[in-house]
């Protein structure tokens, strides 16, 4: 890729590198063609713009007229859409200019050079952000007023109320909330609670717990931070309260990617889903409802890299992973647990319907088309492995008795989905 590339000039190169992620890059040489299909857009797409071309994607206005500034170019672009921004080095060093981009609903700018398929990796790690913005959980202990649910839960921020704090302890175990946030009059109350939560074997690394305070005081607050508390909060208005919680949510989002998600694909890996399955679990238990665990396998997949190169192997891995997740519903757990093997969770679900759901998966991943040379497409498969809760009672017991299953599809030919033993033949692999 040149130094001065635009992504009209690199439209070929980039369609191939999309292709392997099966993604589809559509090119807009004028604003107004590209407004146009921003705003006729309904699904999760991303909108690239190149700065360099920007100037030069203006023929619906006046010749005279096609000097605007940035500022008036970027006031052009839909507000309610977030873009990413493609800059040269001498475009970033100006202060100004990512003040106003960042200002303009960027959802992230990158400079150039870049290589087209690390800027295509990085579009592919963006949309799965995009995507995915898992629901954080906050338990609250004691009387806040005026906070409004229904726009907390849409900015993914689930608000559930306890009013007993000698059983906190336990409401928290059994939902395992992202964050806590105790009221200072119930903590002056039992100041035991931080040191209760914090100490559970079981606590959350990630989890906040939180303190409102109602007025300035230096000595509660010291005995606060000395008691166990991550962070005091002023109480205020409830709409800037509801503020500094969407905040305080999106970073422990954050953290528990880094810690719970799987960064090529980002799925959860194998640390986030056992959290994840084992609450599940005791959910299952609590309301009466089926579960089943599957665990997917890419057939032959050590031929795969030794065919086409681990590079090649990776793009398998992600587009196994996007196949997987359009079948995924609400409830469900989706994991890349380790190399080419993948663990989904579908929620109250009987073993017989798990079993169509994860051979609707098999089917739709065998529909994928790879193009390992041009001109010559390959079509590859995953065998599977189920079982259902109640009759496996933990999630350890679940992914062992799954795993036989899928060892069970392995040997009798691949390309299959197994819930109960049958006849042996052949060997895994």
């Amino acid at each position: 890729m040149s130094q001065n590339f635009t992504i009209k000039d690199n439209q070929h190169e980039l369609q191939l590198h999309a292709h392997k992620y099966d993604f589809d890059f559509r090119f807009y040489c004028e604003i107004k063609d590209f407004v146009a299909a921003v705003e006729a857009d309904t699904g999760n797409g991303l909108y690239v713009i190149d700065l360099d071309a920007l100037h030069n994607m203006q023929s619906d206005m006046e010749d005279r007229r096609k000097t605007l500034m940035l500022g008036e170019l970027l006031q052009r672009l839909p507000a309610n859409h977030s873009y990413v921004y493609l800059q040269s080095a001498r475009q970033g060093s100006r202060f100004l200019l990512q003040q106003r981009l960042v200002d303009s609903n960027c959802l992230a700018y990158a400079e150039k050079p870049i290589p087209n398929d690390v800027l295509v990796d990085k579009l592919f790690n963006l949309f799965i952000q995009k995507k995915r913005g898992d629901l954080v959980r906050l338990m609250v202990l004691g009387e806040v007023a005026g906070l409004d649910e229904e726009a907390l839960l849409r900015r993914r921020l689930e608000l559930m109320r306890h009013q007993d704090a000698q059983t906190l302890h336990l409401r928290v175990k059994d939902v395992q909330p992202e964050m806590v946030l105790i009221t200072e009059a119930e903590f002056e109350r039992n100041e035991a609670i931080v040191r209760i939560l914090k100490k559970n074997i079981e606590a959350d690394p990630v989890r906040e717990i939180v303190l409102l305070q109602q007025r300035l005081d230096a000595g509660l607050t010291r005995r606060a931070l000395a008691g166990g508390f991550d962070a005091i909060m002023q109480a205020t208005e409830p709409v800037l309260l509801a503020g500094q919680l969407i905040n305080r949510a999106d970073k422990i989002r954050v953290n528990k990617d880094l810690i719970g998600k799987d960064r090529a694909t980002g799925l959860l890996n194998k640390v986030g889903l056992q959290k994840k399955a084992q609450e599940l679990v005791r959910q299952a238990a609590r309301e009466d409802r089926p579960l089943t665990l599957g665990v997917v396998d890419i057939d032959k997949f050590k031929t795969i890299n030794d065919t086409w190169g681990h590079h090649f192997g990776d793009i398998v891995i992600k587009r196994l992973s996007l196949a997987l997740a359009q079948h995924v519903e609400e409830g469900d757990l989706l994991s890349r647990f380790g190399g080419e093997e993948f663990v989904v969770v579908f929620w109250d679900t009987t073993l017989e319907e798990g079993r169509r759901r994860l051979d609707a998966m098999r089917r739709s991943f065998c529909d994928v088309a790879f193009e390992v040379a041009p001109g010559e497409v390959r079509h590859f498969s995953f065998s599977g492995g189920l079982a259902a809760y109640p009759e496996y009672k933990s999630e350890n017991e679940l992914f062992l008795r799954a795993d036989a299953m899928l060892y069970v599809a392995k040997q009798n030919g691949r390309n299959q989905v197994c819930t109960h033993p049958v006849a042996e033949a052949g060997t895994p692999g």
